[in-house]
């Protein structure tokens, strides 16, 4: 059975449904474990009764914590001329910032 985008529309409304769509570039949910990421979403903010709610959709990334900080992994992938993931996985596997760079650079020769 096919439903009419527009009569459902209609009977959102009249249920006291209300969404909007988001431009968003990413979605980043910060858990304690880590973040989700999600690149190229499709958001909808949908408002029942009072209630706001988020529909998200897209690409979905998992990012474990680290414990280091952006600028960490980006002064890593700078000096060791890699990618931030690269980085990222470096500082994870080698435990710090100055061991992950000299551990790059091993790596590269």
């Amino acid at each position: 059975m096919k439903i009419n985008p527009r009569q459902l529309e209609k009977m959102a409304r009249k249920m006291g449904i209300q969404s909007a769509q988001i431009d968003a570039e990413e979605v980043i949910i910060k858990t304690p474990e880590g973040e989700i990421v999600i690149h190229n979403p499709s958001v909808a903010k949908v408002n029942m009764m009072g209630q706001e709610t988020f529909q998200i959709s897209g690409d979905v990334e998992e990012r474990e914590k680290s414990g280091f900080s952006d600028d960490d992994v980006e002064m890593v992938a700078d000096k060791a001329g890699v990618s931030q993931e690269d980085a990222r996985r470096a500082l994870q596997r080698f435990g710090g910032i100055a061991e992950a760079i000299m551990g790059l650079k091993e790596e590269g020769r």
